[in-house]
């Protein structure tokens, strides 16, 4: 197969949590503790650092990586979702997985994955892992997909687990208190392993407690412990939380490589050049100013939202997509009725019927025009508006990569 051809049958013929939803999701780590024994388990061959929470995942992954990076290390990077190119995923140094490795993973274990029905994530994530491995990185950063105690990357034994955030996101996976959803990132803390924590709530911090203390870690509460901000190329509000999580994983790592505070400076400076990181308060156009954010859930949006009033414009627009089984009573009361909406669908098998979305909206005093495609949407948007107004582009991962 080429390289498309392998994308289409990865994408095609396997349940994949981001286009189909609850079906794709597994209850236990049985299939990718069997792949890791197929594979001669290369996980153990890597040093690694673990991240979950329910936002901020990617921003902590790729600054920590770049930290590493500028400390001089041989740093692979997992995460999810690609925006682009599937092999956004799998990067090292922020150099992308050739595509010839990737065909030659999965012809050379189709029949594995075919007969024990291998999900997308869980032969991604062995992909990930076998590569790391064979290009011998110094260390790894892991990004978890969803979740954590039963994420497919949890067979590792991290250098240090990080837990950013604790929000309602993936309700129907993990429990619709955010004690129940601490419980299941939680899950990553592993025995005689430091974790950071990089936010926690009166409800999460005594469930992130317990398990530490059950698992004999020693917990670091980043926000109470890192006064100190540094100036980053990751540039929205949201980021300062997660500055202080990566400094405080920083110095964790600090007991197994050697990283100065210049290492610490440039890393969060040149964040964006090291990892490639896309999609975060990413300014497209300045006259009028566009803004798209992946922001996708109350905890992350209403950071957003809040940064996007700190601007100066004339008039606000937002090109916005979801997808369908986003809790739209939780996200739309967060946006602001004086602004106008271009709404669309992602085109992606879970996006939610543009109509739908009008309709929705509409209840929360929302109002706006129909599109049927992001690019459509934007253009328009783009077309009436004039050089002091503001654009923004979210709502989804998913409608921010059709844009990037």
């Amino acid at each position: 197969m080429t390289y498309l051809e392998t994308l289409q049958w990865m994408f095609a013929q396997l349940p994949m949590y981001q286009q189909q939803g609850a079906s794709a999701y597994k209850k236990d780590l049985t299939n990718t503790l069997l792949l890791a024994e197929h594979l001669g388990n290369p996980e153990r061959k890597v040093k690694c650092v673990h991240v979950a929470g329910t936002n901020g995942k990617g921003s902590t992954s790729s600054m920590i990586a770049s930290v590493l990076q500028e400390a001089g290390y041989k740093v692979g990077l997992y995460t999810s979702p690609h925006l682009k190119d599937f092999r956004e995923r799998i990067k090292i140094n922020g150099v992308m997985i050739s595509e010839a490795f990737v065909v030659d993973f999965i012809s050379s274990n189709k029949s594995f994955f075919e007969v024990n029905q291998l999900s997308f994530f869980e032969m991604t994530v062995g992909l990930a892992f076998d590569y790391f491995a064979k290009e011998q990185v110094d260390v790894a950063v892991i990004e978890v997909g969803m979740g954590g105690r039963l994420d497919s990357t949890n067979i590792i034994a991290p250098l240090v687990s990080v837990i950013t955030n604790i929000g309602f996101d993936h309700t129907q996976f993990l429990g619709n208190t955010l004690e129940a959803i601490a419980g299941e990132k939680a899950g990553i803390i592993k025995p005689n392993v430091p974790v950071v924590i990089g936010e926690y709530t009166e409800e999460t911090k005594p469930v992130f407690t317990a398990k530490a203390d059950a698992c004999n870690s020693a917990v670091y509460f980043a926000s109470d412990l890192i006064l100190q901000d540094y100036p980053c190329g990751l540039l929205g509000d949201y980021q300062l939380h997660n500055k202080k999580t990566v400094v405080q994983t920083v110095e964790i790592l600090k007991n197994h490589f050697i990283i100065s505070e210049e290492h610490l400076k440039n890393g969060l400076l040149n964040v964006v050049a090291n990892t490639g990181l896309l999609g975060r308060w990413q300014q497209l156009r300045s006259k009028p100013k566009v803004i798209c954010d992946t922001a996708h859930n109350s905890h992350g949006l209403k950071i957003v939202l809040n940064q996007i009033q700190k601007e100066t414009f004339e008039q606000l627009y937002f090109v916005l997509g979801v997808v369908n089984d986003k809790d739209l009573d939780d996200i739309l009361p967060l946006f602001p009725k004086k602004a106008k909406y271009f709404f669309c669908k992602p085109n992606v098998p879970r996006g939610l019927d543009e109509k739908k979305l009008q309709q929705k909206a509409l209840e929360f005093g929302l109002k706006g025009k129909v599109f049927d495609s992001v690019s459509e949407a934007y253009a328009t948007a783009l077309a009436v508006s004039s050089e002091d107004d503001f654009i923004y582009i979210g709502g989804s991962t998913f409608v921010v990569a059709e844009i990037v």
